[in-house]
């Protein structure tokens, strides 16, 4: 039986779908926001901030649940270091979506996901300094 299973399958089996979510995921967190349909959006929040919940609780069973479901080592480490505390005192809602345009060729609507809290870049914290 399949009840309880939510989630969109975004045309694609299984092992592509986890796959194309951890490179989504690991380019949100390296660049803070990116642009895709709003459907991947909303399935990449879904992924994207258990993350980040795990974050905040920054034990090491919570890094090796994290590096389960993103195995990219570095990315892990700015979501545990940079990302999560900014949050600590957000109960939820880590990332919102904003609906932009629609895609020239398929007239498919696009969103932009992106973080609340922005963390700040190192290049702008040398220049305040």
């Amino acid at each position: 039986m399949r009840h309880r299973k939510g989630g969109k399958k975004l045309g694609r089996p299984t092992y592509a779908r986890v796959a194309m979510l951890r490179n989504m995921a690991h380019s949100l967190v390296e660049n803070g926001r990116i642009e895709t349909t709003i459907d991947r959006a909303k399935t990449l929040r879904g992924f994207i901030e258990p993350l980040i919940t795990l974050g905040k609780k920054n034990t090491l069973a919570a890094r090796r649940l994290a590096l389960r479901k993103l195995p990219n080592k570095q990315t892990v480490h700015k979501i545990f270091e940079e990302i999560a505390p900014l949050f600590k005192d957000r109960n939820g809602g880590y990332t919102r979506v904003l609906k932009t345009s629609v895609r020239r060729g398929d007239n498919a609507q696009l969103a932009i996901i992106e973080f609340v809290d922005k963390p700040e870049k190192k290049e702008e914290q040398k220049v305040n300094e």
